[in-house]
Formats: C-alpha cells, structure tokens, sequence
C-alpha cells in the first residue's frame, strides 16, 4: 500500500463521509448523517471515549435541541441539574434573572464524558460505529473527492471520501491540510484547573461557602475577581452525582505570559495562582487532576473549503468556553444538509448555507466572549467598563438581550425577506399540540430529522395546499395549546423555522413554495 497521497489504489478504502474526531461534535454530526440516511466513517485517533475532565455540561438552546432528538431525558436523568437558572456569570458579573417574567439561559449540568458516551450509544441505535485508534495524517482534495492517509492500528491505509468533516479540536489535522486560516488573539491570560479536596475546616457546615483565613467568606459558583486576577470554586458534586464530598473544581485566570505552559501543571502552581490571585492562603491536597490553558479567542475563515467542512473547536474557540454549546449546534445544522447534498438531494446553495449560518452564530457568540474579557480586565478603564455595564444589567431587556447571547436564542438565520414573521429564521418553539392522533408537542415531531410543516388552521388549508410536498414533508394539521404564535410553521430537519404565517396572515400562503424549495430536500 502507497504511504503517500498519490492517487486511488485497489487497498483504497470508500465512504461517502469521514468524520475526523469522535468527541461530542462528531458523534453529534455523525447520529445526525445517520438520521437523514447517510452512514459516515468516523475516525478517532484514542482507543476509548476520554475519562479526562472537560466540560461540565451544557448551555443554551443545545439544551432544548437535545429533546428535539430525544437526547434530553436520558442525559437528564445522569445530570444534577437540567432547566432555567435565576442566574449566570457573564464575566466578573452576575447576571440576576429575577427581574424577567422567566430566565433567557438554561443549563445541563453533565459531565463531558457522559455527554460523550450519550450520543456513543446513539450512533450506535442508528447503525453508526466509531473506528477508535485510527487518526488522520494527511489529506488532499481532488475536483470529485476528497483522498486521506490515515494511520491505524494495523498500519497506514488510504480513504477516498466524497466529504471530510473536520471535528478534530482546536488544533485541527483537517483544518491545517485544507489551508483554512485560523485568526484570531491568543491572551497572556492562564487559566489553571483542578480538582482538588479542600479541608473541613474552610467549608461552612450546611451552605457549602468556605471560610479561608485572611480571605474572607467565599461563595461556590461565584467568580472572585481582584485586582490580581479572578478566581471560582464549586464542588464537584454540583455537576457530578458520584463526586465525593470535599472536591472542589478550584479555577484561577491571572495575567502570566510567562508562564512555563509546557511544563505539567502542579497542585503547588494551583495553590500559589490562587494564592495570588486571592491575596491568601487556599489550603487543598489530593490533586484528581490539574490542567493549564491559554485564552484563545480564534474562528476559521471558512466552515466549507471545496468538500471540507468543519465544526466545533476546529472551526471557533471562545476563549472563556461555550464552545461544545456552539459545537453540537454546528451539527445540528450541518448534518441534514450534507446527507441531502450526498444523496443528490439538496436544494442549490443548501450546504453552502452551513458555513453563512453558523459562521455567523459563531460571530456572535465571539462578541459576548470577548466583551466578558474585556470587563474582567484590571485597571481604572475596566472598573469604569463594569461599573457602567452592571448598572445596564439592572434593566430588564439589556438583561434579556445579554442572556439570550449567551442562550443562542438573539440569533436569527436570514430565511426570508425583511418583513417576515417573527419567528422565521429562529428555533421552533415547543408547541403542545392536539392532533388526529392524540396529544404531542413540536419536539416529539422532530425526533425523526424530517422537515414540518406545522398547520394550525381551523380548516388545515396550508396543508392541503402544499399535499404534493408530502413525501418530503411531514404535514401535521392540529391545534395548539394556548394562542399559538403563527397560524403555520414550516420547521426546517434543524428545528428552525424556515417559513411562518399569521395568525390573521391574509394570503396564508405567502412564500411558502419559496421556503419549501429553498430548504426542503426532495425526497428520492
């Protein structure tokens, strides 16, 4: 077998998709190729799904989309906690929902590795497999597809692929083979990591504060901010139901850009960052794991290069996390278009619309992020900037609209002309519905990746207007709890709302037939 990227051999092997990385985004990409008819190879170059710590679990409209595939409630029955939170951090901030009639933000508390091993058993149920131990090494487009070296456990072989889905992390195999750039600002900021075991004797009995001579009172989930840099605490147990008691996950951000960032991480470096940045002594031993990170603010110039794509950390990072939230959205977007344009089946500039969506969402969320940088800055200029914001935040719908940043829910796709309904372009709401059939809500209809067309009317006239779309639609006429936002939804495989109309719409027709050929595969 050739070693080198020089053309198709007889050992070459074929798919119509190769996903490069099993973490949570590819697993999530490729359960949702599977859905839409397309099975993916997916490639990882670890041999098991990673017991590291990472993430502690999600937030924003992830959240709702995990029910819209029927993944919220076995996550939620491994989380300890899943809904709407009173409050969030948004920098050294805390944002103070009660003022709002509900919370703009929710939130899963569950650790990454049991996210990972949820959507694991999900491509498996849909007839996907990962190839674990097998990574990427080299990578070459051609006109038709795309020609991959690989590495695996027997030696090196060859995949001709027709797309490659880079889903690979933030130093991305595929990202750097397909010459995509990466711009963006790496901070002196450092940030340290562990989960340590914290004394009786700093734990106040029955709060859970902890009491650090010559420290004062400190309160867990919240962020310290000095003049030295900024510094949380949480127990374990707030995300993890089999922690022991005591484990604390002890972060500290400070400015250090001299910093030895190769060199491994300590409990003497934890304890000496916190030490600095809280002007005291943290008292902490048995070390579960340390880790040490640079802030990284990056996004990829192109999500679609020819038949390369990516999605999350290979495609954006944050700098201050949020971005598995924006990652398994990626794939949420991009997985029915890709099967549509595999299948032969995709309406023109389909897949190309990946890449305008969520390049976008990314924007955004890169906004907020680097603004939370900027306030938790040191200096008289960064103390003005908080002050000024915190009496903003004060206000109802400067409130709503920085927790609907964070949410996801202030993003709004381009699906329609100017003046289109409300709710065109954003994520369907979750109706509860009475049909024919019995009881349901627009979440249960989601569960199989087909598009909806959703009709409210008293006559059902928007679907039998549009009956001939039937094979490449499910049309449900029903009537829903409630005064219902939209006399009719077209809701795209995603979840979003491709097209809307009234209620008291006169032409409840309008622009229907544009939406449904613009984001409606035909079926085969």
């Amino acid at each position: 077998m050739s070693t080198y990227i020089d053309g198709v051999t007889t050992q070459t092997q074929n798919a119509p998709v190769v996903i490069v990385g099993a973490g949570p985004t590819g697993l999530m990409l490729a359960a949702e190729l599977c859905l839409a008819g397309v099975t993916p190879l997916v490639l990882e170059r670890l041999p098991q799904i990673s017991q590291v710590p990472k993430g502690n679990g999600l937030f924003g409209q992830i959240v709702f989309v995990l029910d819209y595939r029927g993944l919220l409630d076995p996550m939620r029955a491994d989380a300890t906690y899943c809904g709407p939170v009173p409050g969030f951090a948004f920098g050294p901030l805390q944002l103070d929902f009660a003022p709002l009639d509900a919370s703009p933000l929710h939130v899963l508390a569950l650790q990454q590795r049991h996210i990972e091993r949820h959507l694991a058993d999900r491509l498996d149920a849909l007839g996907g497999n990962v190839r674990r131990g097998h990574e990427l090494t080299a990578l070459v487009q051609h006109d038709d597809h795309v020609l991959m070296e690989v590495s695996g456990p027997d030696g090196p072989y060859q995949i001709r692929a027709e797309y490659v889905a880079g889903c690979d992390g933030a130093r991305s195999v595929v990202r750097k083979h397909a010459g995509i750039e990466f711009p963006g600002v790496t901070s002196g900021d450092v940030s340290r990591i562990g989960r340590v075991r914290l004394p009786d004797s700093v734990i106040v009995p029955g709060t859970g504060e902890l009491e650090v001579p010559g420290i004062g009172r400190l309160q867990p989930g919240m962020t310290k901010l000095t003049s030295r840099g900024r510094c949380s605490l949480m127990p374990l147990a707030a995300v993890d139901k089999a922690a022991e008691p005591g484990i604390y996950i002890v972060a500290t951000i400070e400015d250090d850009p001299g910093a030895d960032r190769d060199a491994p991480m300590t409990l003497e470096e934890l304890q000496a960052s916190a030490g600095r940045v809280l002007g005291g002594e943290l008292p902490m031993s048995d070390p579960l794991w340390l880790t040490r990170t640079v802030g990284n603010s990056r996004l990829a110039d192109l999500y679609l290069a020819d038949r390369v794509l990516l999605a999350g950390d290979a495609a954006h990072l944050f700098g201050i996390g949020g971005s598995l939230n924006v990652g398994l959205m990626d794939a949420m977007n991009l997985g029915w278009k890709l099967a549509a344009s595999v299948l032969g089946r995709a309406p023109d500039g389909l897949l190309a619309s990946y890449h305008t969506e969520r390049h976008g969402a990314a924007r955004r969320y890169q906004l907020q992020a680097r603004a939370q940088k900027a306030l938790s800055d040191s200096g008289e200029y960064a103390e003005a900037l908080r002050q000024l914001v915190g009496e903003l935040l004060r206000y109802a719908e400067p409130l709503r609209h920085v927790g609907e940043l964070i949410e996801g829910s202030a993003i709004r796709y381009a699906m329609g002309p100017a003046d289109a309904h409300p709710l065109t372009g954003r994520l369907a709401p979750d109706l509860r519905l009475r049909t024919p059939d019995g009881g349901t809500r627009v979440a249960e209809l989601m569960r199989p990746g087909r598009p909806v067309l959703l009709d409210l009317t008293a006559a059902g006239s928007v679907a039998a207007a549009v009956a001939d779309w039937s094979p490449s639609v499910t049309i449900v006429t029903a009537e829903a709890a409630g005064q219902p936002p939209a006399d009719a939804l077209l809701i795209r495989a995603d979840g979003y709302v491709a097209w809307a109309a009234g209620p008291g719409t006169a032409d409840e027709g309008a622009g229907l037939a544009d939406a449904l050929r613009r984001w409606v595969p035909r079926a085969g």
